[in-house]
């Protein structure tokens, strides 16, 4: 499971982990990738929900293990508004 976090949050430790980064871009996306999630979008590859996070960082959507390779996700990060 996800930890969650709000969209303002998650862009101020991106921001601050990625100084050169246009956050304002990445707000968009992740605007994007949370409708369409709410929207029941899904993986481009396995057909499994999508992360609205890693979809926005990657500008595809992809689900946590498609984008990632891995399958634990406890130790990242979802929007809130769509953390189930």
């Amino acid at each position: 499971m996800f930890a969650s976090i709000n969209m303002d949050d998650f862009l101020k430790n991106y921001k601050k982990s990625n100084p050169q980064e246009d956050t304002e871009h990445l707000r968009n996306a992740l605007k994007d990738a949370i409708e369409a999630k709410k929207n029941g979008a899904v993986c481009n590859q396995c057909k499994q929900p999508i992360w609205a996070i890693g979809s926005a960082v990657t500008g595809w959507y992809g689900c946590f293990t498609c984008i990632t390779g891995e399958a634990d996700n406890s130790e990242d990060y979802e929007i809130d508004s769509v953390c189930f």
